[in-house]
């Protein structure tokens, strides 16, 4: 069984809290699936023509979050495909059930210090963690969702982004 006959024709969502390592885990699972990559983020800011960061700040988290709900229908509706929607993309019903309905969630499963430790390095992209108690509060808000993901991949501190591959493609090959 190859690495892309194990997902057939569904897309792969990469899920998890923000600095997860959902952006550069994907287009290294996405190569090695010879699959597209596509970071929705990076959609929304091209389709809005501002940074995520300006566009929470300009229209308010509520705003941005029905804009990553219209994009994350749209590239549901793309071929086959690793997708990498927004952390707390899986707080709103209808995106779970775009998800469920294109393809398998995966759940980067780092824990929050490792996270945190990255958010910090990178802040000025990160306005819904602005300090330790906001981001903490969001991420165990969020576990319990991202709990409900078809695939969990335990993130250690040390796994570089090709170990966290082969360790999400064993387990769609377990799944299948």
């Amino acid at each position: 069984m190859t690495a892309s006959s194990e997902i057939g024709n569904s897309s792969i969502y990469l899920v998890g809290f923000m600095a997860s390592g959902k952006s550069t885990v994907g287009p290294a699972l996405a190569a090695r699936l010879c699959m597209e990559f596509i970071d929705l983020d990076r959609v929304i800011e091209m389709k809005m023509g501002c940074t995520i960061a300006q566009l929470i700040e300009r229209e308010g988290e509520g705003s941005f979050r029905q804009i990553e709900t219209e994009a994350l229908g749209e590239v549901s509706q793309c071929t086959a495909a690793v997708i990498a929607p927004g952390g707390g993309a899986i707080t709103r019903e209808e995106n779970v059930k775009l998800m469920a309905a294109s393809g398998r969630r995966i759940w980067l499963d780092a824990p929050f210090e490792l996270c945190w430790r990255r958010i910090e390095q990178d802040r000025n992209q990160r306005p819904l963690a602005p300090d330790e108690p906001t981001a903490r509060s969001r991420y165990e808000q969020r576990l319990p969702l991202y709990k409900q993901s078809d695939i969990q991949i335990i993130i250690g501190e040390s796994q570089s982004p090709h170990e966290i591959v082969a360790s999400i493609i064993d387990q769609l090959s377990r799944q299948d």
